[in-house]
């Protein structure tokens, strides 16, 4: 028998086998337990990374272990093929983005086939064939039908240069990645969806996500920000314009000294008109246009602002404030305006101590200040009410129930739910993804593209101009169309959608990808749904998980799906670092899959990314430990091929069997082994601790092998179950040994091998002998010894007296059932 380890001949034979015979291809089968295995699919860069390759080998051991265990297991890829970087590479080098992306989706489906991922090819999607986008568009009309989508003026980030709007991934310190224009805010006019609707939804059901990291629950949570309060309005003391204010305060009312509006808000140019103010309030909005979001509300910018010269008066009390802007209140955060208390709230107690304003303390705690002078900082803590009329002497709590109950009696206000989370911005200026299905009529407004005519069809004869514009614009033959209400000319809207608009739903598609007049079938979707393991990066927590989930809920409140949530259990695997870093062109540290299975083969690449890190801990690189990996299969296969003859026809021993020591010892580790990696992958998924295991069974496996005597059943037993144990993790070698031994099927289709607890009782268990930390020696114990007994018994083995003798033992260190280490002076 070869002992050389031939990966490349062995990978590409069993790769073809597999393919040939559609081994992975699934269908329902009302028979078996369904399970739904998804990693999140890439975008299609052109290559893959040492990141992809993680989360996709993470992906495989669970379906491929899944199946062995025997589900029908539903493992799909795709392509999130929409999005910038095709568009930016059309302008840059002058390739449509449909060329540059379908090739690289052809070199990154050669890369996933070569590193043996147990993919059901014939489900494979992409987002920016027409027969995709068609539903997406689909999607959109069915938001739109019922009220969820709906367009609005908006600020968003405008390049004056490439006189086009920009994501803001696209806004890089201020600057347009692509010009290094200085970026301004506009208004515009863009489509939303309404996820606000949902928001309490989407927290709620929270609850049922007991299969989700509890930090991404959390960064959920924080995002939809779901707050208690009320609201109502301040009245512009010269125009009567009506302000309205969201507050988790009430309790603090009666010290309103000033108020704030954002710089964008659409009352600060009417109420500074004619002011001495007014220049200097043109200039600071001005100014707030170049400043994003982040850099705005930072607890490193200072926080700045200019009065209006306009008042408005508290409802409550009736007293005159002042209206300021200020660079720390957003327009599309809460109403816009807020109502600051300075003496109770940090921010506004700095901006009122830094502009000279008034503080007027009205909650007073044990040990508070009762007078702004005395004030070093805000209070925020517990307390009863003071200066606050006929509130006075109610506690916070109190007084927040007290004062909402008087507002909404005399009309002033109302007790109010209020979230973070926004309407989702949708609409892009960009060519490369899924047309909005909406048609501009002069007759009739606003009309959306009929259900009979999708998909609306991207126009591929485009012309990419440098200043970034979208291409659609100008294409004569896309946006003139005639109204299919009336028959009159009307305009297609050019703006196309958010990529995350394709990636909220695809996994419903994978269920039936090849339906023509509906999204998915709904008996296959209410088979295979929800998604029971989904694999992603953490960077997705936020929106593609939050837009997933809303659309799930949307698509179950039209019956489309059974579920409510689209991911039972979620696992965010952790990055792949090198030298401390995450790996990237611009450090120099990137390490091409490629590279790796062109010399050490797939299966060890697998092997070490699953085995060098817990999958939810980062990975550090490194070379030693692929190496390492690489002479492990090598041994592996040294191993078994040595044998392949001898046990081929051998009986595997049945229960009956008597063992000798040796032979015992390799039976009890087949059995412990079979227990503790199939336990590590099905209820810990740490796949680390199933491979070190898998390795310890092929030492002793080894060193039976080299004894004196040897039971050739034992060694086909030890021998089938570390192969098996070890093929969802490489499964070529694993399926080319299992042939060497004189197995007809493949190793993928047999069923995970179970242990036999009676195998696990020892009558006698090896204790390792360590002298101040160094192993001197072993012997055999009964697994049941009490920890005296197995000192003397230590202290007593003539090696040991040997080597302490004439030295002091100051203590001896026992792990149970592992070791003994005498430390000796």
């Amino acid at each position: 028998m070869d002992i050389r380890y031939d990966f490349k001949a062995i990978e590409a034979k069993w790769q073809k086998y597999w393919e040939e015979n559609n081994f992975y291809q699934v269908k329902e089968d009302s028979q078996k337990p369904k399970y739904y295995n998804l990693e999140m699919f890439p975008y299609p860069s052109g290559n893959l990374h040492m990141g992809h390759v993680r989360n996709y080998a993470i992906g495989d051991v669970v379906a491929r272990f899944k199946t062995m265990k025997g589900y029908n297991v539903l493992h799909p890829m795709g392509w999130d093929a929409f999005g910038l970087p095709a568009e930016n590479a059309a302008i840059k080098h002058g390739h449509h983005p449909a060329k540059w992306t379908y090739d690289n989706i052809a070199n990154m489906k050669r890369q996933l086939k070569s590193l043996g991922i147990s993919y059901d090819w014939t489900r494979e999607i992409a987002t920016c064939k027409p027969d995709y986008y068609k539903f997406t568009q689909w999607m959109f009309l069915k938001l739109y039908e019922h009220g969820l989508a709906y367009k609005k003026y908006s600020a968003v980030n405008w390049c004056p240069s490439c006189q086009t709007v920009l994501a803001n991934e696209q806004v890089v310190e201020g600057k347009c990645e692509r010009c290094e224009a200085t970026v301004e805010k506009k208004q515009l006019e863009q489509w939303f969806f309404k996820i606000t609707a949902y928001a309490q939804r989407l927290l709620d059901d929270l609850e049922l996500l007991s299969g989700w990291p509890e930090k991404v629950k959390t960064m959920q949570r924080n995002w939809i920000g779901r707050s208690e309060g009320c609201q109502f309005s301040m009245q512009v003391e010269e125009t009567g314009d009506e302000i309205p204010v969201f507050t988790t305060r009430p309790d603090t009312v009666f010290g309103v000294t000033y108020m704030v509006l954002a710089p964008e808000h659409p009352l600060v140019e009417k109420i500074s008109q004619g002011k001495p103010q007014e220049k200097e309030v043109k200039a600071f909005v001005e100014r707030m246009k170049y400043l994003n979001e982040i850099t705005r509300t930072s607890n490193e910018t200072e926080k700045e602002g200019v009065f209006t010269g306009a008042y408005a008066i508290n409802p409550m009390n009736g007293e005159k404030v002042p209206i300021w802007i200020a660079n720390y209140v957003l327009m599309e955060y809460g109403t816009g305006a807020i109502m600051a208390v300075p003496a109770h709230d940090q921010r506004d107690f700095e901006f009122a101590r830094k502009y000279n304003l008034p503080i007027k303390v009205v909650i007073k705690g044990e040990d508070s200040p009762a007078t702004a002078e005395e004030m070093t900082a805000a209070y925020t803590g517990d307390g009863v009410m003071i200066n606050s009329g006929s509130f006075d002497g109610l506690t916070v709590e109190e007084g927040k129930k007290a004062v909402i109950a008087y507002m909404e009696e005399k009309g002033i206000g109302k007790g109010t739910v209020n979230y973070r989370l926004r309407d989702w911005l949708i609409s892009r200026q960009r060519y490369w993804g899924a047309p909005i299905p909406i048609i501009y009529c002069e007759n009739c407004d606003i009309v959306p593209v009929p259900e009979k005519d999708l998909p609306v069809l991207l126009p591929e004869n485009v012309e990419f101009k440098p200043n970034g514009e979208s291409p659609l614009k100008y294409v004569e033959e896309f946006y003139k169309t005639t109204c299919p209400n009336c028959g009159r000319e009307a305009r297609r809207e050019t703006d196309t959608m958010d990529t995350f608009v394709c990636s909220s739903w695809y996994f419903n598609r994978y269920c039936s990808p090849h339906e023509t007049e509906v999204p998915f079938d709904k008996k296959a979707v209410d088979y295979w749904m929800p998604v029971d393991q989904y694999i992603g990066g953490v960077e997705h927590a936020i929106l593609h998980l939050m837009y997933a989930r809303f659309f799930t809920k949307f698509l179950y409140d039209i019956g489309m799906l059974s579920c409510v949530e689209p991911f039972t259990n979620l696992l965010t695997q952790g990055m792949v670092l090198k030298d401390g870093s995450k790996m990237s062109k611009s450090k120099g540290n990137v390490v091409s899959p490629e590279e790796i299975i062109n010399k050490y083969g797939a299966d060890t690449a697998r092997l070490f990314i699953l085995f060098a890190s817990p999958p939810e801990k980062d990975l550090e690189w490194s070379d030693q430990g692929v190496e390492g990996c690489y002479r492990f299969l090598n041994r592996v296969w040294r191993t078994v091929t040595s044998y392949a003859d001898k046990i081929a026809s051998v009986d595997l021993p049945d229960k009956s069997e008597v063992f000798d020591r040796e032979a015992k010892k390799l039976h009890y580790k087949t059995h412990a082994t079979i227990k503790k990696v199939t336990e590590d992958i099905e209820e810990r998924f740490n796949f680390n601790t199933a491979v070190s295991a898998i390795m310890e069974l092929s030492n002793t496996l080894n060193d039976y092998a080299h004894g004196e005597t040897q039971n050739l059943k034992v060694i086909k037993e030890a021998i089938n179950a570390m192969l098996l144990l070890l093929s969802p993790f490489c499964p070529h070698i694993c399926e080319e040994l299992w042939h060497l031994i004189g197995n007809q099927n493949s190793i993928h289709l047999e069923r995970w091998p179970e242990y036999d607890p009676e195998a696990l009782i020892q009558e006698e268990i090896e204790i390792v002998i360590q002298i101040n930390g160094k192993v001197r020696d072993k012997i055999n114990v009964a697994p049941d010894i009490g920890e005296e007994e197995l000192k003397q018994k230590v202290t007593e083995h003539p090696r040991i007296k040997e080597l302490t003798k004439d030295k002091k033992i100051v203590k001896i260190i026992v792990v149970p059932q592992k070791l003994v280490n005498i430390v000796v002076k």
